[in-house]
């Protein structure tokens, strides 16, 4: 585990991972306080990124982007997408080069209860900030981040394709998938050759069912499982025969990164959708994941919850990667069992209470980046 002792230094001088090109940009995420916005402005903020971030509230409580301490290391709006003209001044203020659209309702079963606001949110929203990144002229490239819940589930075993059908039965499916729909009509119609003489690049990407240090999110399956071990509770288990492409939160941020790298240096990839998941083996079940977290944990049990108004959830949805893997050379690095161990690691050093969870962090993304140099993925070498 030597990459674990490498510092926010180390991590910033490695000038070649994903061609260095974030060194000096100004960035804009949206949604910076959620759980992969809080893991991405960290990740940028070591590569020397200038970065704003846009986010209606704190997700949480606890909340990661309070734990590694990112209000001193970024600009920090409390705005909501859903508020055209405020996000656009902020665009206009803060002049980014590139953008990373993370913002969205993205709890399931706050969807089903509130369908309206899933809507307003994830469509309307995403529309303002493809308007703002229309009307914002420093704008090089944006990486719109969606879901692998945007297409059509047809609950088949193999994994969906970038090509395949979008569609959802239900609100939060057909939000991400008309988000993506949104996305494509604004390439083809405002940001194509056809269109006008400059424009930014722009791609979507796709991923899901990613765990991690730092999710605090209510109904999602590893922080209500944190939440009770923590306390000594009995954890509570929806569907513990649900399987998922389960992936650590630096996976898909690796490939998120490497995208807006590329929209930077070249028009190659201007208006692909890619999908980011981990190997097609790993596809364990909700009552394996929650299993391995106990053992990690140290002690703990589960039960099966039984409640009249549990949603109807898919049982199975996995990604075909493949097109990440031919044309940017992407693939996932860690297994089942290291995602889950360092997500269990980060946890348990955070409830020790004695850690530098700031330190801590940017040591799993070094250990990460390590491991990603050791199979020669080519973001790590500028390849």
């Amino acid at each position: 585990m030597e990459g674990r002792k490498r510092t926010v230094e180390s991590v910033g001088k490695m000038k070649k991972i994903f061609n260095d090109v974030y060194r000096g940009k100004k960035v804009l995420v949206t949604g910076h306080t959620g759980f992969k916005g809080s893991w991405l402005s960290l990740w940028l903020t070591s590569l020397g990124a200038d970065v704003t971030g846009i986010s209606a509230y704190l997700p949480s409580s606890p909340c990661n982007f309070e734990v590694l301490g990112l209000d001193k290391k970024m600009k920090n709006y409390k705005n909501d997408i859903r508020e055209l003209g405020k996000i656009q001044k902020i665009f206009d203020k803060t002049k980014p080069e590139i953008v990373f659209h993370l913002a969205a309702q993205a709890i399931v079963k706050n969807a089903h209860e509130f369908p309206k606001n899933t809507f307003d949110t994830n469509i309307g929203g995403t529309t303002n900030i493809l308007e703002c990144i229309r009307n914002t002229s420093s704008i090089k490239a944006a990486v719109i981040i969606t879901s692998d819940k945007c297409y059509q589930n047809l609950e088949w075993p193999w994994g969906y394709r970038e090509t395949d059908r979008l569609g959802g039965d239900d609100p939060y499916s057909a939000s991400k998938a008309c988000a993506e729909i949104v996305c494509n009509a604004y390439i083809k119609s405002y940001f194509s050759k056809r269109a006008k003489k400059y424009f930014p690049r722009i791609s979507t990407t796709r991923a899901g069912n990613v765990i991690g240090g730092g999710d605090w999110a209510k109904d999602r399956i590893i922080p209500d499982c944190i939440r009770a071990l923590a306390i000594g509770r009995e954890i509570n288990i929806r569907n513990p025969k649900a399987t998922r492409p389960w992936q650590h939160v630096f996976e898909p941020l690796s490939g998120y990164l490497w995208v807006g790298a590329s929209l930077l240096e070249s028009d190659t990839y201007h208006g692909h959708a890619f999908n980011f998941g981990p190997d097609a083996k790993v596809n364990q079940s909700v009552k394996e994941l929650i299993n391995l977290i106990i053992e990690l944990w140290g002690k703990g049990s589960w039960k099966k919850e039984n409640d009249a108004k549990i949603i109807k959830e898919n049982i199975l949805l996995k990604l075909c990667c493949d097109k990440a893997l031919h044309y940017l050379k992407w693939h996932s690095i860690l297994s089942f069992y290291d995602s889950v161990r360092m997500t269990a690691e980060w946890y348990k050093s955070y409830y020790d209470g004695k850690v530098d969870m700031y330190q801590f962090s940017l040591s799993q993304i070094s250990y990460f980046i390590a491991e990603a140099e050791n199979q020669n993925l080519n973001w790590t070498s500028g390849g």
